[in-house]
């Protein structure tokens, strides 16, 4: 599988370095595209790969590219999509899928129209961290699981692709994201409401954001997400008989079983790994063997259900991207 990377910025750098670290012998970073030639070049020396093209239509128009990773900002996914469903291309597109829920479901309709694999890379949901919190809550570890709280913050509101409403910045797809899928996949897709508040920048998007989720069957999700400074990024499942905490939900580290006396009983062990991407490059490798036009781990449905729920917040917000027409 010879992978194509989109964009040459630090998210494409750490897939480049993830491919190249995993050394599987299937999987092959073969190409970069850029803006420019030499920003393209140059990345290509660094992470050694073979190819490297000044245009994305140049490197989507090379038959020997299998799989694209779209590393581009939120604003760009749309085009970037529609660009490679025309020329047939496999893709793995970095969170959020799209700005809104609208584009998601056009573009999934037609790549599924033109029989074009595609799926979204919200990394947790690929992880084996995910299998193991999924086990410890289906055991009863710490009996019937009733909520959820969950945080995760940085340092990077003067980011352009933060704070420039046009890139569709903020908080929420960029960081809010990673929280809101912590709770759906430990709780389900099956949402009762969702409501929250923020605080905007000056350009009009969210710099900090709390969210609450109520779900159907009556559990509760307290998220929090900031680009203003770090947080602990500590995620909490809570139970009958203890709670579950995950250090670091966008990227775990440590799982941790605590009683109801508040004692440690189990630490669970995670898998060492090279970054974390390498699982969804690994199941876009099986989808691909297979035919498959989505990946398990992230189906499309999944995909826009999340999109919805940030539009209905984004809507509450009063927070709109220049470029779209939100119902």
């Amino acid at each position: 599988m010879k992978v194509g990377i989109m964009g040459a910025g630090k998210i494409a750098a750490t897939m480049a370095q993830t491919i190249n670290g995993m050394r599987h012998p299937e999987v092959e970073l073969y190409a970069i595209a850029s803006r420019t030639l030499e920003k393209a070049r140059d990345f290509a020396q660094q992470h050694n790969a073979a190819k490297a093209f000044g245009s994305y239509e140049e490197m989507l128009k090379d038959p020997e590219v299998d799989l694209i990773y779209i590393a581009t900002p939120h604003s760009e996914h749309y085009s970037n999509i529609k660009l490679c469903i025309k020329y047939k291309k496999a893709m793995l597109v970095e969170k959020a899928f799209t700005a809104n829920a609208a584009q998601a479901e056009e573009v999934l309709e037609l790549a599924k129209a033109n029989h074009v694999f595609i799926t979204e890379a919200i990394w947790t949901r690929y992880m084996p961290s995910r299998s193991i919190i999924d086990k410890l809550i289906e055991i009863g570890t710490i009996g019937k699981v009733h909520s959820i709280q969950a945080n995760l913050g940085y340092h990077i509101f003067q980011k352009d692709r933060i704070f420039k409403p046009e890139l569709a910045g903020g908080a929420l797809l960029d960081i809010g994201v990673y929280p809101l899928n912590f709770a759906l996949m430990a709780f389900g897709h099956d949402v009762a409401k969702i409501e929250g508040c923020c605080v905007k920048s000056d350009t009009g998007v969210d710099f900090m954001d709390n969210i609450a989720v109520t779900f159907k069957d009556g559990k509760f999700a307290s998220l929090h997400a900031t680009c203003m400074g770090p947080t602990d990024r500590i995620g909490f499942i809570y139970g009958e008989k203890g709670y579950i905490t995950v250090t670091n939900i966008n990227n775990p580290e440590k799982i941790e079983v605590f009683d109801t006396d508040h004692k440690l009983v189990r630490v669970v062990p995670i898998p060492q790994q090279v970054t974390g991407y390498e699982y969804e490059v690994l199941s876009c490798l099986e989808a691909l063997k297979t035919g498959a036009l989505e990946c398990k781990e992230m189906p499309h449905q999944k995909t826009i259900e999340v999109l919805k729920l940030t539009d209905t917040l984004r809507r509450l917000w009063g927070i709109h991207y220049p470029f779209e027409c939100l119902p």
